[in-house]
């Protein structure tokens, strides 16, 4: 029997699969993608939040936030610890994230600490392309693990389910 691999559900996946489909194109094709893989693919992984995900999901209109709040239900939740905030001040400082959206860095250390395979989110501008390469060089350097930073639908042509 193989062993599952590790996901990690960051705020902005909740957030695409709970809303109302948007009008704008490019939004809606995410919100569908993120409703496949949650639809299709999930019961394939281990999947994990942390505190900060709850946190996150709790802001805003109360009948959305019950939506998000639902969406996760059943999943391992992953503990604040100063661990994972003093690594998450490190990623802020080598990415050069605003002290507003720090809470990004909070997500990825909860991953690395926990060895999850893959951070699933749609936030591309603080935790995509651009930041995984500075990432992987600084994890690198103090021997910590690495997930790769994945959209629902780049998990999904990757596994080849798309």
């Amino acid at each position: 029997m193989s062993v599952k691999k590790s996901v990690y559900i960051e705020t902005t996946i909740p957030s695409f699969a709970t809303a109302k489909t948007s009008r704008d194109a490019i939004i809606a094709g995410h919100q569908t993608a993120t409703i496949l893989f949650w639809e299709t693919e999930r019961q394939k992984y281990e999947l994990y939040i942390s505190q900060y995900v709850i946190e996150e999901c709790k802001l805003g209109d109360a009948e959305a936030a019950n939506r998000r709040l639902n969406f996760l239900k059943g999943i391992s939740v992953i503990q604040k610890t100063g661990e994972v905030e003093s690594l998450g001040e490190i990623y802020q400082r080598i990415l050069n994230i605003p002290e507003r959206t720090k809470t990004d860095c909070f997500h990825l250390s909860c991953c690395v600490l926990a060895e999850i395979d893959y951070l699933l989110s749609w936030n591309c501008a603080h935790l995509g392309v651009n930041a995984y390469s500075k990432i992987k060089d600084y994890n690198k350097d103090v021997n910590l693990h690495t997930p790769m930073l994945l959209t629902p639908e780049a998990l999904m042509e990757m596994e080849g389910s798309l």
